[in-house]
Formats: structure tokens, C-alpha cells, sequence
């Protein structure tokens, strides 16, 4: 990058009103196990909070510059297994490492990798940069079961947190210490991530990322601010796998494949990648969705894809987006005049989703249930799925649901036209 500088006044990164979203959110952080204390909801809560940095990393990649991923997850896994070896150093060996200090090298490790990666990665964006990431991933992910003295082949590699010295009398045996660890380290890389994006750079990434030939105009190099944000990618998505070794203990192929780069690709747009807080919702409501409906239903994943899809068609900008739309109609004092259309479509829109599901699931149990097994409890009501009457009730309120949420959007759309109009529309 040339010495180009920026000439006008930097604001502050972070004001007293701007921090107080961040204290905020640290005690809610806080609090949370003091209202779910099961060892499964802090599990949870764990693994929701390792998906968030790993989320927030990646929209620095794709939110902030631009850079479609397919490999994001390498990053990760490496961070992971690098971790999980220095968890069994310190047993075998006694080292002198706290427990709390693993993500760093996590980081690290997937800071060193992406720069090796990035060296040539980065040099195009777009397609190109797309394919070398698919081909990285997929490379990184095969020698994962071929290098077996440091991936630990299909079985992975595993580690005891409890074996190292312990953190001001903490041996972290209990789920709760784990959280509030994982609590601190998802506050801490949240914060310097969104310092990231307030930085020269982080402004910088998103200009290359909306026209990179402008900003070659202004003197700034676009293959190395998109190698910059493609490093520090890679360092914080290690964090989340030295976490992630932490939590779980154990670290295998699945934390690198294709597939989980896949589902942080889906996370990010589902949450919305124009937003920085977008991430974070798309972690919340991925690791709930996929928390509850794997406990209840066997295709949960067709669940899953159809809301990605409909979410890439209808919201753009994901639940961020969604909720950021209604900003300006709040501002204008016109909110109210949203609730009523908003009923008159999204309760049959409801019903159109519940009957779609309902017919699903009887297909599903027709097609897979055993011999003899006729009954199936859906939605706390025990029927035959052999007869044809629930069959043809759901698919009465999908298409019902469909044909009246249809016929109100028009007025939906006149109500949002109205509410968004500064001086005019309806009163």
C-alpha cells in the first residue's frame, strides 16, 4: 500500500454513548447463567458464543471486503487442532500455559496460515478468489486425514482442560467456568473486530470491496487491504477454534471440511452481512434453530436451506436488514401504521409455514417409518399418517395461508410506502 494517509479527523473509535451497547451486552452476558443454569443451555450458550466470532470474522471477509469464502473454516480448524496439541504439551510436559491464554495462540496459528494463504489469494477478488478459497478448503481438509500425526485422522485429537496449572484456583472441571471464558474472549474479539472496521483499513476494505478501480484511483493498493482483512480474518477465526478446543476437548476433520464453511456462509447472510451485529443474530438464530429442530424433527437441514434461500430472495439483507428497515418509519412516528397489514399477512404466512411443515413431516414418516408404525404425534395432536385427512389439512392451510397472504400484500405495501413517506401517505 502507497503512504497515502487520510487528511481529515479521525473521530473517536468508541464514544460514552456508543459504549454502552458493549456494557450491555457484557452483562447480559453475565447474567445468562444465572437464568439458564442446565449444563446443556450453557453448553449452548458456548457454542453460540464460539459461532459468533467465528460469524464476525467472516463477514470481515465478506461483509466488510467483499471476498466470497469457501474455505473459511481452515482457518478455524487449524486454530483448533493447534490448540488441542498445546492442551496436551502443557499436560505432558507441565508448561507453564494458562488455560485462558490458548485462543491467543489459536489465533496465531490461523493468522499464520492466512498469511501464507492470503499471499496469493488476495491478489483478485470476485470469482477467482471464490475458487482458490473452495480449492484451499478442499486441499486443507484431505490432508487432514492424510497428515495423521497432526490432524489425527478421522478420529481427530483430543485434550483434557482440566490437566493444566490452574487460572487463580480455576481448573475449569465445570461448564460455567468454560463460559465465562468463552463470554470473555467473544466480548474482547467482538470489540477489536468492530475496532477493526473503524480503522483506516476497515474503511478502506469496504470501498475496495464497492469499487477496488476508485480506490487504486485514490492511491491505495487493493490487494493489500484485502490481504490485511483477509489476515485478520484468519487470526480471530483461530480464536474461535482454540475456543472451540476448549469447549469440546476434542477437534476432528468436520471443524475444516466444506461443510462448515458452508454453514458460517450460511450464518453471516442470514444474520446479514451489511451489518456488523448481523453475524450475531445469524449465530443466535442458527444455533437455536439447529439446537431445537434437530430435537424434533429428522430434517431439520431442509428447514434450514429453505429459510437460507428465502432469506437470499425476499431479505437481502437478512434479519439485520428486517430490522434496520423499520428505523426510518420509527423515526417518523408511523410505525403504527404497519401492525394491522403485518397481521393481515404474516398470520397466514404462519399458517402457509406450519402447513408446509406438516406436510413434510407426514411425508417424511410415510416414507421412513417402520413397518406397522402408522401413528405420529405432530404439533402435540397423536394421528394415523396413513389416512388422508391431516395430509389434507395441511396442505389446505399451506395453500390457504398462501392465496390470503397474497392477496393482502398490496395493502402491506401501501402501508410501508406510507410509513416511510416523511409528509404524506396514510394518517
Amino acid at each position: 500500500m502507497t503512504d497515502t494517509t487520510l487528511h481529515t479527523t479521525q473521530p473517536r473509535l468508541i464514544t460514552l454513548g456508543g459504549a454502552l451497547p458493549w456494557l450491555a451486552a457484557a452483562l447480559f452476558l453475565l447474567v445468562m447463567p444465572l437464568v439458564f443454569t442446565s449444563n446443556g443451555a450453557i453448553t449452548i450458550m458456548n457454542q453460540m458464543a464460539i459461532t459468533i466470532v467465528f460469524a464476525l470474522s467472516y463477514n470481515m471477509l465478506l461483509g466488510q471486503g467483499g471476498m466470497l469464502s469457501f474455505g473459511h473454516a481452515v482457518y478455524m480448524g487449524v486454530g483448533g487442532f493447534c490448540c488441542v496439541h498445546i492442551m496436551n504439551y502443557v499436560e505432558d510436559y507441565s508448561l507453564p500455559i494458562p488455560l485462558p491464554l490458548l485462543p491467543i495462540f489459536g489465533g496465531l496459528f490461523g493468522m499464520g496460515l492466512a498469511l501464507i494463504i492470503g499471499s496469493f489469494s488476495t491478489r483478485r477478488a470476485g470469482t477467482i478468489f471464490a475458487m482458490i478459497s473452495l480449492g484451499v478448503g478442499e486441499l486443507i481438509a484431505a490432508c487432514s486425514v492424510i497428515i495423521v500425526a497432526f490432524f489425527g485422522g478421522e478420529e481427530g485429537v483430543s485434550g483434557d482442560r482440566t490437566m493444566g496449572l490452574p487460572f487463580f484456583g480455576i481448573e475449569f472441571l465445570h461448564q460455567i467456568e468454560v463460559y465465562y471464558l468463552t463470554a470473555f474472549w467473544l466480548v474482547l474479539s467482538a470489540l477489536l473486530m468492530y475496532l477493526f472496521s473503524r480503522t483506516p483499513i476497515g474503511r478502506m476494505a469496504n470501498a475496495v470491496r464497492d469499487n477496488p478501480e476508485r480506490a487504486e484511483f485514490l492511491g491505495y493498493s487493493a490487494r493489500w487491504v484485502r490481504f490485511f482483512s483477509f489476515v485478520a480474518a484468519g487470526f480471530f477465526a483461530g480464536i474461535a477454534g482454540g475456543l472451540f478446543a476448549i469447549n469440546y476437548e476434542i477437534v476432528t476433520e468436520e471443524n475444516l471440511n466444506l461443510v462448515q464453511s458452508g454453514s458460517i456462509l450460511l450464518i453471516t447472510f442470514l444474520g446479514g452481512v451489511g451489518f456488523f451485529f448481523g453475524p450475531i443474530l445469524g449465530a443466535i438464530a442458527f444455533t437455536l434453530l439447529q439446537s431445537v429442530l434437530s430435537l424434533q424433527t429428522e430434517i431439520w437441514q431442509l428447514y434450514l436451506g429453505m429459510l437460507f434461500v428465502a432469506t437470499v430472495m425476499f431479505f437481502p439483507g437478512g434479519l439485520a436488514g428486517v430490522i434496520m428497515m423499520h428505523v426510518l418509519p420509527f423515526r417518523l412516528g408511523k410505525a403504527r401504521l404497519l401492525i394491522l397489514p403485518y397481521i393481515k399477512t404474516l398470520v397466514p404466512a404462519f399458517f402457509c409455514i406450519i402447513g408446509t411443515a406438516g406436510a413434510l413431516e407426514i411425508l417424511y414418516h410415510l416414507r421412513h417409518a417402520a413397518l406397522g408404525e402408522d401413528e405420529m404425534t405432530l404439533f402435540w395432536v397423536t394421528f394415523d399418517s396413513h389416512a388422508i385427512l391431516p395430509l389434507l389439512i395441511c396442505v389446505v392451510a399451506s395453500f390457504g395461508g398462501f392465496w390470503l397472504a397474497k392477496r393482502s400484500s398490496p395493502e402491506l405495501a401501501e402501508a410501508w410506502h406510507a410509513a416511510n413517506t416523511p409528509n404524506g401517505g396514510l394518517q
